[in-house]
């Protein structure tokens, strides 16, 4: 079986929304092999002091026990235009590691730069976020997403997005979109204009 993995932005040193961290994995721990973390979080992240620093990028490998714990400097990808890509059988509830069909799936995308890949008629993610629209001055996420997001379930619970189910001709609906996951804060990721979701 892949292990799983979680990703966590370290900001100057600092681990952040470690809770909602530990609250994904011990959803995925439980499911996956029946147990939870055995401590916090915060004592498997050791920061080096080459990424003390910036915005850096630390994954988490973990199985029935945690395992290999790495750090990268994040560079951002500049995403401005989408691809939907139609896939009704995947399924990624829980964040394995083995990321293969989501690549097959990433190169449909064409001259974009990423995919939005629609399920059962739905929006859901893209390869590697969660994603939410704007309609009124609210922004929407969808209510069935491939894998649900620590950034995703803090904004929900915080009331700053509302769960719905959007479909491939609702679109037309919202002005734009934006990514979002540990790494992608909305506040700081350019929206997408919805003529830029091309089928």
């Amino acid at each position: 079986m892949s292990p799983l993995y979680e990703t966590i932005a370290i900001v100057n040193g600092i681990p952040r929304y470690l809770i909602w961290h530990e609250q994904r994995m011990n959803r995925a721990l439980m499911e996956v092999w029946n147990n939870n973390l055995p401590s916090s979080l915060s004592e498997y992240i050791t920061v080096p002091p080459e990424f003390s620093k910036g915005l850096v990028r630390c994954n988490i490998y973990y199985g029935p026990s945690i395992g290999s714990v790495t750090f990268k400097q994040y560079v951002k990808r500049r995403i401005q235009s989408l691809k939907l890509v139609v896939c009704d059988s995947i399924d990624y509830h829980v964040k394995y590691a083995d990321r293969d069909r989501l690549e097959s799936l990433l190169s449909m995308r064409g001259d974009c730069d990423e995919i939005l890949i629609v399920k059962n008629g739905l929006i859901t993610d893209t390869s590697m976020s969660n994603v939410i629209f704007c309609g009124n001055a609210t922004w929407y996420t969808p209510a069935k997403p491939l894998l649900a997001g620590t950034t995703r379930d803090r904004l929900l619970a915080e009331g700053q997005i509302v769960e719905k189910d959007i479909s491939v001709e609702e679109l037309f609906r919202y002005s734009g979109c934006k990514l979002i996951n540990a790494m992608r804060d909305p506040d700081q990721e350019e929206m997408i204009p919805i003529s830029e979701i091309r089928s």
